[in-house]
């Protein structure tokens, strides 16, 4: 992890669109911007075609991709690229997130306040799932990237005050908190919650992780699937786990 890099970055590219009309003009792909000149601040490496898909970042011997979410998508680029290349897909999840809403007609800006929700690692487990089949495969590993970042969002939703139903605007790396590597099967060890017991439920992954009960029994999953935890019985109708 590399705290100036990234900062760098973010000056980089956040600096291209400053003010107001800076907000929105590069949308979902700010930080997915910010993170590939991190990762390679040569654009020679960025955008490369391979096999048949263009891939986010290829440096000759390996492919990274970033994906913010529907990691659906890229089933079809992991089936081909692995086949060649080793693969790492980056996560960025928000650490500490501070909201800002934007008056889509008049352009003012409030001030941030930040959001009481912390952010966790535990978030990507909903997309693993959804790629839960390539998990295994030799060649592929994880980067989460827990970055502090401040949400745009539009007052245009349908309640009183216009924030429920708010379109996200954008959102912007403020400073990067935390990496996590998942490298390999037992890398999905640091996923699991360590103020966990020796046995326990989703019901306790839930209240460990602060994910609902349906994320925490797709966590569990997923984490079951790679052989991170094992099922030891039942308490009730509950499955129990342990760590394997």
């Amino acid at each position: 992890m590399d705290e100036k890099q990234f900062g760098k970055a973010c000056d980089e590219v956040i600096g291209m669109s400053p003010g107001l009309n800076g907000i929105g003009t590069l949308g979902e792909k700010t930080i997915h911007s910010v993170i590939k000149r991190y990762l390679s601040p040569d654009s020679i490496y960025h955008e490369v075609k391979i096999a048949g898909f263009v891939a986010d970042i290829f440096d000759g011997s390996h492919i990274i991709e970033i994906q913010t979410r529907d990691f659906n998508k890229l089933r079809k680029k992991l089936s081909a690229f692995l086949k060649e290349y080793p693969v790492t897909i980056v996560y960025p999840a928000p650490a500490i997130k501070w909201l800002r809403w934007v008056n889509p007609e008049t352009g003012e800006i409030t001030s941030p306040r930040k959001s009481p929700k912390v952010g966790a690692c535990y978030s990507v487990f909903p997309e693993l799932y959804k790629i839960k089949d390539f998990l295994t495969e030799p060649g592929l590993s994880l980067k989460i990237m827990m970055i502090d970042m401040e949400e745009y969002r539009y007052l245009d939703g349908w309640s009183r005050d216009r924030k429920r139903g708010s379109t996200r605007c954008d959102r912007l790396p403020v400073n990067l908190a935390d990496e996590i590597v998942v490298a390999g099967i037992r890398d999905y060890q640091k996923l699991i919650p360590a103020s966990l017991d020796s046995e326990f439920t989703s019901k306790d992954f839930k209240s460990a992780s602060g994910l609902s009960l349906g994320a925490s029994q797709t966590a569990l999953n997923v984490l079951n699937y790679v052989g991170a935890v094992e099922r030891t019985g039942k308490s009730g109708r509950a499955y129990l786990y342990t760590r394997a």
